[in-house]
């Protein structure tokens, strides 16, 4: 793939955690034009990247000779992380952040045994990526005690307690986030009093969870997912339940159809996402360049004229 010097162009390596690059699974090829973006998921295999054109790919070359520099200096095949194979690919077996910038690879080769040799230069900037931190938030209103009441603290405590167990095993966690209690005034009414809770629905590392499994089941977004159904269940059984009681109803209960969610993306600090920048990998958290950062769980890195490095979290 070739285009005009103000052309970008990105690879992509997203694969299912199970699944392992084999050696002819991606190759990557350059550009004598512009310099060619790779993104490859962090602590994971890099595809290969290959010291030829897409031109020179499909021709003959004699002699060739391949040597690549990157951030840090001239790369050496005997390199524990990054190889570069007799046919001038290089490769990342476990792609650290710090891995991230630009990379040159200088060809020199004879297109026929009676030609001179010529000589060319192909850049690329490579950027570890990680997936979105997502979660679900959630909003919930109960009728409540008066606001001074400590049955309104205690029946906060015993809701997350609930909703905490009802996740567990799924490896996910609540977390409240907001608790306030208002004196509403009704349409057509007097005032109640009501709580107004705000919690979120994380998933963890499975491998910190109280079941720890590694199958395709586990992935976080098929954990969250089952987290929220779990949750709205349970919030729908209230409303059944207030519905078939023939007492009056409790002092603090659920208000039928406060319930609202928001499905919220954030990225790790040092990471952000830029549909513009990074078109090929719109919904990825990739490293933020030199001249930005991300302090903390935002979706964006923010300008810094003083940060020089890939991973910034702080501009100092």
């Amino acid at each position: 793939m070739q285009g005009g010097p103000g052309c970008s162009v990105g690879y992509l390596i997203r694969l299912p955690r199970s699944f392992h690059l084999t050696q002819d699974t991606v190759k990557i090829v350059g550009s004598s034009n512009f310099p060619v973006k790779v993104y490859v998921m962090l602590h994971q295999k890099s595809p290969h990247v290959l010291c030829v054109t897409p031109r020179l790919r499909n021709s003959e070359m004699i002699d060739p000779s391949f040597q690549w520099h990157g951030p840090r200096g001239k790369i050496i095949s005997e390199n524990s992380t990054a190889q570069v194979t007799s046919t001038g690919s290089l490769i990342f077996q476990n792609f650290e952040e710090g891995m991230s910038g630009v990379y040159t690879c200088f060809l020199e080769y004879k297109p026929t045994v009676e030609e001179i040799v010529k000589n060319l230069q192909l850049k690329y900037v490579i950027y570890a990526y990680r997936e979105p931190h997502y979660y679900y938030q959630f909003t919930a209103r109960y009728h409540a005690a008066p606001c001074n009441s400590i049955y309104n603290i205690s029946f906060e405590k015993k809701l997350l307690q609930i909703l905490s167990k009802l996740v567990l095993d799924l490896s996910c966690e609540v977390s409240l986030l907001k608790s306030e209690c208002h004196r509403v005034k009704m349409q057509r009414a007097g005032l109640q009093n009501e709580l107004f809770f705000t919690f979120s629905v994380s998933s963890l590392d499975t491998e910190k969870g109280p079941k720890p499994c590694t199958d395709h089941s586990c992935e976080s977004s098929k954990r969250l997912s089952k987290a929220k159904n779990l949750i709205e269940r349970f919030f729908n059984q209230q409303i059944e339940v207030l519905g078939r009681r023939a007492e009056p109803l409790p002092e603090i209960y659920y208000i039928e159809g406060t319930l609202q969610m928001v499905w919220i993306n954030r990225c790790f600090p040092g990471y952000g996402m830029n549909t513009l920048k990074h078109p090929k990998c719109p919904e990825c958290c990739v490293i933020c360049s030199p001249g930005s950062y991300n302090p903390r769980d935002g979706t964006h890195c923010l300008q810094c004229n003083s940060s020089l490095a890939f991973g910034a979290k702080a501009c100092v």
